[in-house]
């Protein structure tokens, strides 16, 4: 029987009414999920971004998925980069028929130009592409340099085949070629220079410095960071260098080119888990506006503390990059705040408003931001001759070792070590002394210290102790080859290479000290725009260590070659005085030492605000 119920207008009215509310609360209570989804994800304060230039989540961006990410990336590149360098002064020597001085001061000429391009790719990334394209776009570089060098080496340089083990001599080679080699080698140079700086940067980024527990994390990824190149070095030093001393060139530097091409591959995998920052502008041209604006008002007046010195205004705050942060007023180099004494001819009127002139009148940011660059010249100045001791162990202490014994293991059969593998001992002291730091040392001065609330040691105290080791590396080295020497030129057995493991151990642990403490303290104390200018430093001083061993080597040469001497470094070692020039550096660091604790002590660490300025919200911080 069919249904003729129909509901009255009344029924309807409250029919509807009842689907209507429930459509309204399942797209209220369908908001909200999609609410709470959305904001699951706590948003970074520092002004870092993801691919997209929205604020980065740190759920989805960053933290140590991104940071080991950076680091695999980087014991690959090191990989690459050692499988060419801790054996090029024996390429030059045996391929290309270079003697030891000069072979030497080639490959610490190669390795400061290769530093050098650091400050160049930190420069790029600050100042227009941002670290992850300046990293991706020179291990680009990187990687064609290596193919280079791999296809002229295999092609033409490496004749007869097998040649350059130390046995077989290789065949002349014709300035086109040798220019070819110099080319690719360069080319290396400018891939991983301007990539190193900008990779320990990037990989900081990842970690949000105002948020206590991703700030530890940024702290133990310089450790970690630093391992992982040493780690990335360990392959090179030991079965790259092996293969290479027995004449397999091109396939060492075809792996090496191999291991490039993945780490680019890493790299970009991780594209859209990083975090990113913005370039801030060219840092040369704020700091010619300070120099000039200073100068200009050299006779303008400064009230006690800094009162009434210029800091951008709302307006301003709203059109920088987000990820301002001001730096407050210090009481050091009081000329250059001249730079920031507001009068009226430093503004333009423009309609209704006023323009400040920056060549005229700076901000007290930009200010502080120039002293802290200059505050830091003499801490990284004071690095340089350290560099210079710690480059020997890719030169001279590699010679050192090729005219050493190296069959050891003699009850076993035999085995032949590479000179260039011995730095695998530093490689080891490095992973050591870094866990031994981390676990043992650093909370054994925080207890002493106080009763386990403080840090440990800090950078500065960490480069000093760097110092200190690189000193007693230097006597060691300097201690073996007077040894050495004198079995020698006594007719007794030559001294196995194994005793150079104390020299290379004691290089490792000063690293960790230096160059770690370095990392940390360039990144720590450059301004918020030169990050990667920070971290170029260390890079720099290393660069300008190469250099200033070349000028030492050559003088040393030049005063104690005289008069048909064969000098301290000769061809034959044997006839030479080499345990003088590592107890030469060995003074040099010490001198360097009593320095450096004086500028440190000199030293007072910059102020800021605490409160990173964002695109939300800036007026009023400003």
């Amino acid at each position: 029987m069919e249904n003729s119920y129909q509901p009255s207008q009344q029924e309807e009215q409250v029919t509807s009414e009842k689907v209507r509310e429930v459509a309204v609360k399942g797209l209220v209570e369908e908001g909200e999920g999609k609410f709470k989804e959305e904001n699951a994800y706590e948003y970074t304060m520092d002004g870092s971004v993801d691919m997209k230039g929205k604020p980065a989540a740190k759920g989805r961006t960053g933290g140590w998925v991104a940071g080991w990410l950076v680091l695999v990336n980087q014991g690959l590149v090191t990989l690459a980069f050692f499988g060419v360098s801790v054996n090029l002064v024996l390429f030059l020597t045996r391929v290309l028929q270079q003697d030891n001085a000069d072979a030497a001061n080639n490959v610490s000429k190669w390795t400061g130009t290769v530093y050098i391009f650091s400050l160049i790719g930190a420069l790029l990334s600050d100042s227009y592409w941002g670290r992850y394209t300046t990293c991706a776009i020179f291990q680009a570089i990187f990687v064609l340099g290596l193919v280079m060098l791999s296809l002229s080496s295999q092609l033409v340089l490496l004749r007869p085949a097998g040649c350059g083990d130390g046995e077989t001599k290789c065949g002349t080679h014709s300035a086109v070629e040798v220019w070819v080699f110099y080319s690719s080698l360069y080319l290396i140079g400018l891939g991983y220079g301007g990539y190193q700086p900008n990779s320990a940067s990037f990989g900081a980024d990842q970690f949000e410095e105002d948020d206590p527990r991703e700030a530890r994390s940024k702290t133990s990824f310089f450790s970690y960071f630093y391992l992982a190149l040493n780690l990335g070095s360990l392959f090179s030093n030991t079965f790259l260098s092996y293969l290479q001393d027995r004449g397999m060139w091109a396939l060492g530097f075809w792996a090496s080119a191999g291991s490039a091409l993945l780490a680019l591959a890493v790299f970009l995998g991780g594209t859209h888990r990083y975090r990113h920052f913005r370039p801030s502008g060219n840092p040369v041209s704020s700091v010619c506006q300070v120099a000039v604006a200073a100068v200009r008002k050299w006779t303008a007046g400064i009230a006690s503390g800094g009162e009434g010195l210029y800091e951008m205004d709302g307006k301003e705050c709203v059109e920088a990059a987000a990820g301002y942060r001001r730096m407050l007023h210090t009481d050091g180099l009081k000329f250059l705040d001249r730079a920031a004494v507001a009068r009226a001819a430093d503004f333009t009127a423009k309609g209704k408003a006023f323009l400040r002139d920056p060549w005229r009148l700076c901000t007290v940011t930009q200010v502080e931001e120039v002293k802290r660059v200059l505050h830091l010249l003499p801490i990284w100045l004071c690095t340089i001759p350290y560099s210079v001791a710690f480059t020997q162990m890719a030169s001279l202490f590699v010679v050192q070792g090729a005219a050493m014994r190296t069959d050891i293991l003699e009850a076993w059969g035999g085995f032949r070590v590479p000179a260039a593998s011995m730095s695998a001992f530093d490689i080891l002291s490095v992973a050591l002394v870094i866990l031994l730091n981390r676990r043992l040392l650093d909370p054994l001065v925080s207890r002493l210290r106080s009763g386990g609330r403080g840090s440990g040691l800090t950078e500065l105290e960490r480069m000093g102790c760097g110092l200190v080791v690189a000193v007693l590396a230097m006597a060691s080295a300097g201690a073996v080859e007077k040894c050495r020497l004198r079995r020698s030129r006594g007719g007794g057995s030559s001294l196995s290479i194994m005793w150079q493991v104390p020299q290379y151990a004691l290089v490792g642990a000063s690293e960790v000290f230096m160059y770690v403490g370095q990392l940390e303290f360039f990144n720590a104390e450059a301004p918020d725009g030169l990050k990667s200018f920070g971290s170029a430093l260390c890079m720099a001083s290393i660069s300008f260590g190469n250099f200033a061993s070349e000028v030492i080597v050559t003088a040393v040469m030049g005063a104690t070659g005289r008069g048909g001497r064969p000098g301290w470094i000769p061809e034959d070692l044997n006839v030479g005085h080499m345990d003088r020039f590592f107890f030469l550096l060995a003074a040099l660091t010490s001198a360097d030492l009593v320095l450096y604790l004086c500028c440190a002590k000199w030293y007072k660490r910059s102020k800021m605000e605490a409160k990173f300025v964002g695109e939300e919200g800036l007026a009023a911080e400003c």
